[in-house]
């Protein structure tokens, strides 16, 4: 049995995205999660059809894409679970199958890069015919906004040519909001009216916060400890409650920071940055809790058999049993 509709959700998810668009003269907009096959989303959402961000990025035209990939995640050789491969070989996959689609990718941003020898990757991705941005890793980063912003000043800029840009990367962690941001605040320098948006699919900002399917997030995304908030600036802003998570809730006060002299800045919370339609395609609650239950519990096994490897430290395993008692 089903409990999501994609053809519903996708229908509602692109409305959502064109609106917001029109709004601005430069839109930068963030495909969080897995972008070519979310296996995740599929698993917790039954019914979901892992393509559907392609779908959906298919109907916009006129756009750059930007790829970015953390030099640290690199250097580690860190695993992505899908496909079993690190996150160069993801970048390189992804890359591939988005041109099986009709897509190109038009630049790869290497995030967070200090010194580390990449030489033979960047080969491969100029052989692809891939522009490559080295971006360094910023002091600061990420408590103090201050030399954040100084830091961003000193990142390259990537010359982009259409309205649209999207930015998307292997996985959580690959410096997307971050690119976006730096290319926000060079262009508010030279008085271009650019904005951002994150798609995102999880954490659902309309389900509670201790959802399974919320829950299943926060097991997805242990080894970076996101946590599950409630969205204090939409609570206020709106009387609504919202979930969101600690770093978007970080970033968006790094945003506001660029963007707060802006007539066209109308973004009152870390929800209103988002793009989340997910809620509209659930047409069975209790069949989408039970598969995120069993995801919660499947993440578990995961992170142990990396950390018995070495590849995964105790505190991602305390992490994951932290949220195991949430279910």
């Amino acid at each position: 049995m089903q409990g999501f509709d994609s053809k519903k959700y996708i229908k509602a998810q692109t409305k959502a995205i064109k609106d917001r668009i029109k709004k601005y003269e430069k839109f930068y907009l963030e495909f969080g999660g897995k972008l070519v096959y979310d296996y995740h989303a599929s698993r917790v959402l039954p019914g979901y059809d892992p393509t559907n961000k392609i779908k959906i990025l298919k109907t916009l035209k006129n756009r750059d894409i930007i790829y970015c990939v953390n030099a640290k995640n690199i250097q580690k050789k860190k695993v992505l679970g899908d496909f079993n491969l690190t996150h160069d070989e993801q970048t390189l996959k992804d890359i591939k199958d988005l041109k099986s689609f009709g897509i190109k990718v038009n630049f790869v941003v290497i995030t967070l890069y200090k010194n580390q020898k990449l030489t033979q990757f960047i080969r491969k991705l100029k052989k692809q015919r891939v522009k490559v941005i080295i971006h360094r890793e910023i002091k600061g980063y990420p408590n103090n906004i201050s030399l954040i912003l100084k830091g961003y000043e000193q990142q390259p800029y990537i010359p982009t040519k259409n309205k649209l840009v999207i930015i998307t990367g292997p996985a959580g962690g690959s410096g997307k909001m971050a690119t976006a941001l730096i290319q926000i605040n060079h262009e508010r320098k030279n008085n271009i009216k650019s904005s951002f948006a994150k798609f995102e699919t999880f954490p659902i900002w309309n389900l509670k916060r201790d959802h399974p399917v919320n829950i299943a997030y926060e097991a997805a995304t242990a080894d970076l400890n996101d946590k599950n908030k409630i969205d204090t600036y939409h609570k206020k802003a709106y009387g609504i409650t919202a979930v969101n998570y600690n770093r978007d809730i970080f970033n968006f006060k790094i945003l506001k920071r660029i963007m707060t002299s802006s007539d066209n800045f109308s973004y009152k919370s870390p929800t209103d940055m988002g793009l989340n339609m997910a809620k509209v395609g659930i047409i069975n609650d209790k069949i989408c809790r039970e598969a995120a239950k069993q995801e919660i519990i499947r993440r578990y096994f995961v992170y142990y058999k990396e950390f018995k490897q070495g590849k995964e430290t105790i505190d991602t395993l305390n992490r994951m049993k932290q949220i195991l008692r949430k279910i």
